[in-house]
């Protein structure tokens, strides 16, 4: 008799970022393009203290992907303690996904908004994104943050906003590259700009 599945089981893909920079938005316009490619996808939000993004996720996919896919995790406190020093909360809630669904191919994670430090445990993701948005300034990936320097994928989000708030978007793609030795992507989670992009890197580097 072979042994029910684990988190160890599932392909995870982290989302982390700033408070603002669009981690919601970017899991918005993901989860419909990887459910048209046949995926079968659970969402964790984690948060201090609320289950607002959770609620955000539910609203948004209902239809999509079932109530009990969707999960919030409060951390209750630093929301790196829930997906770097102690991603144990996390991993139990994919492990319930998996009581009820088996088959699962994928699960998302979102972090709770903090600054360019956010990393995630390697055990809960196989792969992270780090979202950034021009409106914080073009001298975001010069800074150089571990979030910014060591994600799988940087995303530049809100790219519409850059003429608006004087941020040079051929700066922050010459920094990226710069500090970076993985790939940079632009989005504009509004309109959906780059998605695809970004949805690509994930089947080729995470669903392959």
């Amino acid at each position: 008799m072979s042994s029910p599945p684990t988190h160890r089981d599932v392909p995870t893909v982290g989302i982390g970022g700033p408070v603002g920079s669009g981690k919601t938005a970017l899991i918005k316009r993901l989860v419909p393009k990887l459910k048209d490619s046949g995926l079968e996808i659970g969402v964790i939000a984690n948060d201090i203290l609320t289950q607002e993004d959770a609620k955000q996720f539910k609203r948004s996919f209902a239809g999509e992907i079932p109530d009990d896919l969707v999960v919030g995790v409060e951390t209750g406190a630093c929301p790196h303690t829930g997906i770097r020093e102690d991603p144990s909360m996390n991993l139990a809630a994919i492990d319930s996904f998996l009581e009820e669904y088996p088959d699962l191919d994928l699960v998302l994670l979102e972090s709770g908004g903090d600054n360019l430090a956010a990393t995630f445990n390697p055990e809960l993701a196989d792969y992270y994104a780090f979202v950034i948005s021009t409106a914080e300034g073009d001298d975001i990936p010069r800074k150089r943050g571990p979030g910014v320097v060591e994600a799988d994928l940087l995303v530049i989000n809100k790219t519409d906003l850059a003429e608006h708030v004087g941020a040079d978007l051929d700066v922050m793609r010459t920094d990226a590259a710069d500090v970076r030795e993985g790939p940079s992507i632009f989005t504009n989670c509004k309109t959906g700009d780059g998605i695809d992009d970004v949805v690509a890197d994930i089947s080729d580097r995470v669903l392959f």
